[in-house]
C-alpha cells in the first residue's frame, strides 16, 4: 500500500531515534520525504540513503531547531525542492533532567526553544502551504499527561504545552480541512534512551505491558494520522506508551 503516493512531507530531527523511523516509514508509504539535523551529517546521510536504497526519495536540510530562520527556512526548503508540502512532522526534542531547583535558565531557554517555539514556528510556516486535507502531527509524550517519577518538570511542561497547542491550532486549520493531532510515546528504544539502560527496567515497571516501544512502532501509528484513514481525527492525543499512563 502507498497510501501517501503523491504526498510530501517535512520530518523535523530526522536524523536518528523516532524522528528517522518516521522518515522511512512515510517514504516506505509513498511520501517523498525532506527532514531536518542538527549535527550528525553523517547520520543523516544515512538515512537519505536508506530510503534511496528502498526505492524513495528524502532531503536532509541542516537546520538548528534554535534558529527561527533555520526552522522556517526548513519548510521553504522543502516546498522548493519538492514543490509542495503535504505533511509536517514536529519531531525534534530535548530531553533535561534535574530537581527544580538545579535548571539553569540556559536549561529553561533552551528546552522550550526546541520543545515548544520551534513546532510553533514550523506549524507556522507549513500552515500556509499545506492544502486541503493536509496533515500537522506532533510528538509530545506520555509524560505531558502523567509524571510518574522526579526530575522531568522541564520536559514534562515543554511537551504539555503542545497538547494546548495542537487543539488550538486544529481549531485554527479545521476549516481548511487540515487534520492537527499530537502522539505521545512512552519509552522507546532509541540511543536516548534504551531498553538496556540502567534505568531501563524502573521505566519497565510502570508498564501494563512491560516492553519499551520500538521507534518503527511510533512511526507507524505517525503514518496512519499521515494517511487517508485518519481524516475523522484531529485535536486530538494519541498515546502509544504499552499502557504506563493506564
Amino acid at each position: 500500500m502507498k497510501d501517501l503516493k503523491g504526498k510530501v512531507a517535512l520530518v523535523t530531527g530526522g536524523s536518528r531515534g523516532i524522528g528517522a523511523a518516521i522518515v522511512r516509514r512515510l517514504a516506505g508509504d509513498g511520501a517523498r520525504v525532506a527532514f531536518t539535523y542538527t549535527r550528525s551529517e553523517d547520520k543523516a546521510e544515512a538515512v537519505v540513503e536508506s530510503v534511496r536504497a528502498a526505492g524513495g526519495d528524502a532531503l536532509a536540510i541542516r537546520a538548528d531547531n534554535r534558529d527561527p530562520d533555520a526552522v522556517r527556512a526548513s519548510v521553504e526548503s522543502t516546498v522548493a525542492h519538492f514543490g509542495r508540502l503535504d505533511i509536517l512532522v514536529n519531531s525534534a526534542g530535548i530531553f533535561h533532567t534535574g530537581d527544580i531547583g538545579d535548571f539553569s535558565l540556559e536549561d529553561v531557554q533552551q528546552t522550550l526553544d526546541i520543545n515548544v517555539r520551534a513546532p510553533f514556528l514550523a506549524t507556522s510556516a507549513a500552515a500556509g502551504h499545506l492544502p486541503e486535507g493536509g496533515r500537522i502531527i506532533t510528538i509530545g509524550s506520555n509524560l505531558a499527561q502523567r509524571v510518574p517519577w522526579p526530575g522531568i518538570s522541564l520536559y514534562a511542561m515543554s511537551k504539555a504545552a503542545l497538547i494546548g497547542f495542537t487543539k488550538g491550532v486544529a481549531r485554527d486549520l479545521g476549516p481548511r480541512g487540515i487534520n492537527v493531532n499530537v502522539v505521545h510515546p512512552g519509552s522507546t528504544d532509541t540511543d536516548m534512551n534504551p531498553a538496556s539502560g540502567e534505568l531501563a527496567d524502573f521505566q519497565r515497571d510502570t508498564m501494563a505491558i512491560r516492553r519499551y516501544s520500538e521507534p518503527e512502532e511510533v512511526a507507524a501509528l505517525v503514518a496512519w494520522l499521515a494517511g487517508p484513514e485518519s481524516r475523522s481525527v484531529t485535536g486530538a492525543e494519541l498515546t502509544t506508551d504499552n499502557g504506563s499512563n493506564a
